[in-house]
């Protein structure tokens, strides 16, 4: 069968890196506690850096996904109706080819719609998808997940997948306002997959985030370069010390950046400047664990009710599988 050519529908605004970018900056840099989103961290230098922590001895979760993708995609799949999956923030989707192929082997999955920020990235993955999946409709999304789930297409039964621990990066508030959301851009009945990282212990949490080789560590930094060279900032990038921490109160880790003296930092393309004290902390993000029942809570707060939850051998990481109330 001849693979159909794809469908790339644009939603971002041409200016939305630079004007949000700005917006950000401005909010978070210019307030106390200072904060930078993480989406910040993901320039080409950034998503290299990340791709290298995926392999990292220490870094489990993203081979406990995929090592719950391979064991139960078929069960997923018989467990739902779904005969469209749409995957927010993508990417290459290279984990989610694995529940694809469960999908299409049943014959029912119509089509597939990959959601994510990068238009280059998503175009070829579009391409490389559509050859694989002859039989389906691949409609990709160049879109923020934030921002525009209105978008995504309708018709036919919804299996919206949102893997990679990804909803742990969002503050509570953050997570209860994405999570009702989506639901408002569902139909009753559709569904939902979600990857969430489990609470463990805090030395392994710690080393998850804290890699010997300093991988980690340069990855959260790269967000002053991008800074820097995006809106003519002038961080000493030099002087600061990446911190990482287990807040065992709200179970998240916290991954800062600290000022090893002080400085006063212009970012003339934001309009703002400030001083740093020494020792003062930039907040660049933070990665929730979940325990069981707060999935489950939190979910059926937006209306969703959990059907199945799979674990890896080891119980560090689950992927949840819920459906939106009628």
């Amino acid at each position: 069968m001849a693979a159909r050519e794809p469908v790339v529908t644009v939603a971002l605004d041409p200016d939305w890196a630079s004007g949000a970018l700005v917006e950000d900056v401005r909010r978070g840099l210019g307030s106390q506690p200072r904060t930078l989103p993480p989406k910040w961290l993901y320039d080409d230098v950034g998503s290299e850096l990340f791709d290298a922590i995926t392999r990292l001895p220490e870094y489990y979760p993203t081979e406990c996904e995929r090592a719950i993708l391979r064991d139960h995609a078929d069960d997923i799949v018989a467990a739902c109706d779904a005969t469209t999956v749409v995957e927010l923030g993508s990417g290459t989707s290279d984990k989610t080819r694995t529940l694809l192929d469960a999908f299409t082997a049943t014959g029912r999955l119509r089509r597939f719609v990959p959601v994510d920020v990068s238009d280059a990235t998503l175009r070829q993955a579009a391409a490389e998808l559509s050859a694989r999946y002859p039989s389906i409709t691949v409609e990709a999304l160049v879109g923020d997940f934030t921002l525009h789930l209105g978008h995504l297409p309708r018709g036919d039964r919804r299996l919206v997948a949102f893997l990679g621990g990804t909803i742990g990066n969002f503050y509570l508030e953050e997570r209860a306002a994405f999570l009702g959301a989506l639901a408002d851009s569902l139909e009753p009945g559709d569904w939902f997959l979600l990857g969430t990282d489990l609470v463990k212990s805090s030395d392994r949490l710690i080393a998850a985030y804290d890699d010997s080789r300093g991988v980690t560590a340069a990855f959260v930094t790269n967000c002053l370069h991008v800074l820097n060279r995006e809106l003519d900032a002038d961080f000493d990038v030099e002087a600061f010390s990446y911190v990482p921490f287990w807040d065992p109160r709200m179970e998240r880790m916290d991954l800062r950046l600290r000022a090893d003296m002080p400085q006063r930092v212009r970012v003339p393309g934001a309009g703002i400047e400030f001083d740093l004290a020494h020792g003062e902390e930039i907040r660049v993000e933070i990665s929730t664990k979940f325990r069981p029942e707060r999935i489950r809570d939190e979910l059926a707060a937006a209306g969703f009710s959990v059907e199945r939850t799979w674990t890896d051998e080891g119980g560090d990481f689950a992927v949840t599988l819920a459906r939106l109330a009628g």
